[in-house]
């Protein structure tokens, strides 16, 4: 059933899109009479193709149902036994902290539309309530789903090699006496159970934060019988809790804390008899609001709001599945929220407190083998990192190659005397960032250090103030970016003093200067000392840090100015090109495709007849292969060990082919409403490489995903003589340093 009141067909005119034929009436009885020969009718002609128009909505994908689709692939990970068992576990607890931002992100705006009569329908023409609506079904179905998997399929394969999640069940009269005196040493002596009366009203509870609601008889020393309490459970208490091998035996066991508080709930309560004692987490709106148009500090006015971040409206509230419905009724009622908002789990409600699990050194065998990252040849045994660099571009693909390489650009140019200036973007460093120490030593060394720090950037904004204090306080200039557009793109330059002249260095990439990042996600770096590359570079440091108008690039494309322009005309004149006769071809791979006015640009090539090779890791609003308009348009997404994060948009050019590298996806607030940055891979040398990388992509057929007219997506497979193709594998080996062994 489908809760929006709408049909799938509805949703997805999926049956309009395909030209499916009408199914065949079923034949009635008839009578004997009846059986004489009808004269033949003349076969019809097959109707006419219809073409929608490309305004028309049935040609686009509800942004928000794209994204948990994604969410839904990374969940299919947990099942596919090609990975390590552990790595199973951590894909289905990803899904959880995707979920999470989701609902903290995404289910919060719809909300909020909703709640301030600002509702929106996009290109799909969806309505937020009925988007709302689809994404309660979709997420219950795939809730349940997911305790599923952990209960019946990863805990048991887990107990196989002696990893056990012990339930209070199946405890020991040694392991009761253990978690009896664990709870009274460690746990009781930190919690504050807080009874429900007229002097007590229900607490304001933080996001995502675990949380009891007890049901008591009896009255307390000062007579309050209410009947009700809440144990909120402190941040500072693991949520599993190892035993002690001379208690739980040989192996890995945990108990989890929630059945330690089930347990011993009467001991908060002398006196009374706890009833029941259920586990419940409530998430709430996180997105911060801060009115860059009339704000004199934005550095003060974010400290403010993230505070206010952990008591946002409610979103979604969780609770275990044995909660009587009185309580729940109770706890929605408390949080303003409907039963469509309610996810009742069979297990823990707080799964993403497992991920310590997943990297348990007692079991490598049961995590991904590591690998070293390949540092480049011109780079190895390299004293002087500038000498490389003025004779060559060195184009890096992490995490397959390194990305120390970056970081030694910038320790060497806090040390060389005759570096001048160092200027850069930090969009998410991390709070232990190897970058920022180069800098605040850069900065001590008397170098002009500017840093551009985004503070808003989503869920580092804390880390990027800290940040921000830590290099003021060693004499650099930060500057907060632009307001009204995230400073977005990733890029360092360098001024160095050579011969008597100044020669510039950049760094430009697709991902964060994050080293962490850079072992998990897949990014390009490049760099370089091209002096029309570095000049552009340095034009767009100078619109960020001052003031004037637009500066002409002579190679970089930079949004919210020229990029989205350049993008259309490119794809324009591949259109061109396809309706004069001439073989077009456009790929490009981007962690998201919402922009209607790109993806009408790429209708209009693939009615031309451009082929349209797309690799799209998680939202893409096109519809591929709906006949007339995207036959020629197709879309994979590659989820696997690592985060797919590479921005590349290839165009044939009619052989002339061109290249891009870019720190924008194809989503609006991308091309338009950031200061993105996307340059070119030059020679023929870079280009054939990168093309061959993205092509792998393409042809892999184990970890892609191939996007359907109807929305859905089908998991590639080997086919026919077809030898398995994993393009993170393939880069892997190609890449990475090769293992050595130890003897």
């Amino acid at each position: 059933m489908n809760t929006a009141g709408i049909t799938d067909s509805e949703l997805l005119k999926a049956e309009a899109l395909d030209q499916l034929p009408a199914e065949a009436p079923t034949a009635e009885p008839v009578e004997a009479e009846s059986l004489a020969p009808e004269p033949v009718a003349e076969e019809s002609a097959p109707a006419p193709l219809v073409i929608p128009g490309l305004d028309d909505t049935s040609l686009y994908i509800h942004r928000e149902l794209s994204q948990l689709k994604f969410n839904i692939r990374v969940l299919e990970q947990a099942l596919d036994e090609s990975y390590p068992l552990l790595e199973r576990l951590k894909f289905l607890l990803i899904f959880s902290s995707n979920l999470d931002e989701f609902f903290e992100i995404r289910v919060a705006g719809l909300k909020k539309q909703i709640t301030y009569a600002r509702e929106q329908a996009g290109a799909d023409g969806l309505q937020p309530h009925q988007a709302l609506a689809r994404i309660s079904e979709l997420v219950h179905e795939q809730v349940a789903r997911q305790y599923a998997i952990l209960n019946d399929v990863l805990f048991p394969e887990l107990a196989k090699h002696h990893i056990n999640f012990i339930r209070r069940r199946h405890w020991t009269t040694k392991l009761k006496a253990w978690v009896r005196r664990y709870f009274r040493d460690e746990i009781a002596p930190i919690i504050t159970p807080i009874g429900l009366d007229p002097t007590h009203p229900f607490p304001l509870l933080v996001n995502k934060s675990l949380n009891f609601i007890v049901e008591l008889e009896g009255v307390d020393a000062f007579g309050r019988d209410s009947g009700l309490a809440i144990i909120p459970a402190p941040r500072l208490l693991p949520r599993i809790i190892r035993v002690p091998e001379e208690i739980g035996g040989a192996g890995d066991n945990y108990v989890f804390l929630s059945s330690m508080i089930h347990a011993h709930a009467d001991d908060l309560f002398p006196g009374m008899k706890v009833k029941g004692c259920y586990q419940f987490r409530l998430t709430r709106n996180a997105d911060l609001s801060v009115d860059t148009e009339d704000v004199e500090d934005l550095a003060r006015a974010l400290r403010g709001e993230l505070f206010s971040r952990r008591y946002g409206d409610a979103v979604r509230l969780e609770v275990v599945d044995t909660c009587p419905a009185h309580l729940t009724d109770y706890l929605l009622r408390q949080f303003n929220l409907n039963e469509s908002e309610l996810y009742k789990v069979n297990g823990p409600v707080n799964l993403t407190r497992l991920f310590s699990i997943t990297t348990l050194d007692s079991h490598p065998e049961l995590q991904f083998k590591p690998f070293t990252p390949a540092i480049p040849k011109p780079l190895q045994n390299a004293e002087n990192i500038f000498n490389v660099i003025g004779k060559q571009d060195i184009l890096l693909l992490h995490p397959f190659e390194s990305f120390t390489p970056v970081v030694d650009l910038l320790r060497q140019a806090a040390k060389d005397p005759n570096v001048l200036a160092i200027k850069q973007t930090l969009y998410r460093a991390g709070a232990n960032s190897e970058i920022v120490d180069a800098l605040v030593e850069a900065a001590r060394n008397g170098k002009e250090v500017t840093a551009v720090i985004e503070l808003r950037a989503r869920f580092d904004e804390e880390s990027n103030l800290q940040l921000a204090s830590r290099l003021q306080a060693a004499g650099a200039v930060v500057i907060y970016g632009v307001v009204g557009f995230k400073t977005h793109a990733k890029m360092i330059l360098i001024l160095r003093r050579e011969n008597g002249e100044l020669r510039r260095y950049a760094h430009l990439g697709t991902g964060n200067y994050h080293a962490g990042n850079a072992r998990l996600y897949t990014d390009y770096s490049l760099l370089t000392a091209d002096a029309a590359l570095g000049e552009d570079v340095s034009k767009l440091f100078s619109q960020l840090i001052g003031m004037g108008k637009t500066l002409r690039m002579k190679k970089l494309l930079h949004a919210p100015f020229t990029l989205k322009k350049a993008l259309l005309d490119m794809i324009a004149r591949e259109t061109q090109h396809a309706s004069e006769g001439r073989p077009a071809h456009i790929m490009a791979k981007v962690n998201a495709l919402t922009d209607p006015k790109v993806i009408r640009a790429l209708y209009k090539a693939s009615q031309a007849g451009v082929k349209v090779d797309l690799v799209v890791r998680g939202m893409c609003c096109l519809r591929p292969g709906v006949p007339g308009v995207s036959h020629n348009i197709q879309v994979r997404s590659i989820v696997g060990r690592f985060l797919e994060h590479t921005r590349i948009y290839y165009f044939y050019n009619d052989g002339d082919e061109q290249l891009y590298l870019s720190s924008a996806d194809w989503m609006e607030r991308n091309l338009d409403k950031r200061v993105e940055t996307c340059f070119p891979v030059e020679g023929r040398k870079l280009i054939q490489r990168v093309k061959k990388e993205l092509e792998a992509y393409l042809s892999d057929n184990t970890q892609s995903w191939q996007l359907q007219p109807d929305g859905r997506y089908l998991r590639n497979s080997p086919t026919g003589n077809q030898n398995p193709r994993n393009a993170q594998q393939f880069l892997l080996e190609k890449l990475s340093a090769p293992v050595v062994s130890v003897r």
